[in-house]
């Protein structure tokens, strides 16, 4: 499994379906979660993305990009970023071995950043290709998994919702998502591969909607 750090240490509201108030209501039975790990899940390349909310000045990260590291700008209030970056199991391996190893991949990361809660990706109700979800499925157990045995809570979003929270749009493209992203976590440069933006982006839809309970958001 190889780790790739794409970061190092250094209220919207929306109109809900029943989905989204049946998962609502879930979300209020959480305790408030200050340090929240997003996830997006694929079998070859795990997006990852840990962020703070807790409103207090932190150490600038550095965001790396092709050219090098940026430092991001920070301010008091907003989501401070801690960490993001991808799991990446190899093609090449058996399928039980790649799981294995998204999963110790996972595991190391909330034993060294302790989160409050992981949020991943949902898997969609209806798939082109039903064997990807079947393999998306296995992927996510296992991720699952190790938040299960890391005694850490774990909530989901559809991945249309987690767009309109972030975006304001439920069908934005990845650029879009990419650009919201930068602009919430206040960064010098965009996420990317995409899965890094996508993963913090269901993080940031956690803090977003935990920030609008007993709102009416």
């Amino acid at each position: 499994m190889l780790r790739t750090r794409s970061v190092d240490p250094a209220a919207l509201g929306t109109r809900a379906g029943a989905t989204s108030v049946r998962r609502a209501g879930k979300l209020a039975a959480l305790p408030v979660a200050q340090r929240i790990l997003g996830i997006d899940p694929g079998l070859h390349r795990t997006g990852y993305g840990l962020i703070d909310v807790a409103g207090v000045e932190a150490a600038l990260p550095r965001f790396r990009t092709s050219t090098g590291p940026k430092l991001a700008s920070a301010r008091a209030g907003n989501p401070q970023l801690l960490e993001a970056g991808i799991l990446t199991a190899k093609a090449k391996d058996e399928f039980p071995r790649r799981l294995q190893d998204l999963h110790d991949g996972l595991a190391e990361i909330l034993a060294e950043h302790e989160p409050d809660i992981m949020v991943i990706e949902d898997l969609f109700s209806t798939y082109a290709h039903p064997r990807s979800a079947l393999l998306m499925a296995h992927a996510r157990g296992v991720l699952m998994l190790a938040a299960a045995e890391a005694s850490i809570s774990v909530h989901t979003f559809t991945p249309n919702e987690v767009k309109q929270v972030v975006t304001g749009n439920g069908h934005a493209g990845k650029a879009a998502v990419q650009a919201a992203v930068r602009a919430r976590l206040q960064l010098a440069a965009a996420p990317d591969p995409p899965d890094v933006a996508d993963a913090l982006a269901i993080a940031l839809c956690f803090a977003l909607r935990q920030g609008t309970r007993g709102t009416g958001g």
